[in-house]
């Protein structure tokens, strides 16, 4: 099992940046894949993206393309997102989350989540 801890969130103006980290626990982070997710007051949760478990593939959601950078430091248990170009629909609470299958991952089918970091961008 693997225990998610998210840090980093804020307010920002638009067009600044954040970086989100989300610190595992347990020995196996490096056998899950992981993901960013947010989810917006009066919305579903939606996907952000996916980093495999070696980090050699990312996945991204259209809307955060060439703006959002998954990443991942397996000797710290750690995985980021590098916001950049921030606007304020990208305010929400973000989570991280793992899973063993990607796919299944990509589509929230989870048991393992983070509690979540506010991002606030303001126009």
């Amino acid at each position: 099992q693997v225990q998610l801890v998210e840090s980093g969130g804020g307010l920002v103006q638009a067009g600044g940046s954040l970086r989100l980290s989300c610190a595992a626990s347990g020995r196996s982070f490096s056998s899950y894949h992981m993901g960013w997710f947010r989810q917006a007051p009066g919305k579903e949760r939606e996907f952000v993206a996916t980093i495999t478990y070696g980090g050699g593939s990312t996945d991204y959601a259209d809307s955060v393309k060439g703006r959002f950078t998954i990443s991942r430091d397996n000797a710290k248990n750690t995985v980021y997102l590098q916001m950049n170009s921030l606007k304020p629909e990208d305010s929400a609470v973000y989570y991280c989350a793992a899973g063993p299958r990607l796919q299944k991952l990509r589509a929230g089918d989870t048991a393992y989540w983070g509690q979540g970091t506010q991002v606030t961008v303001s126009s």
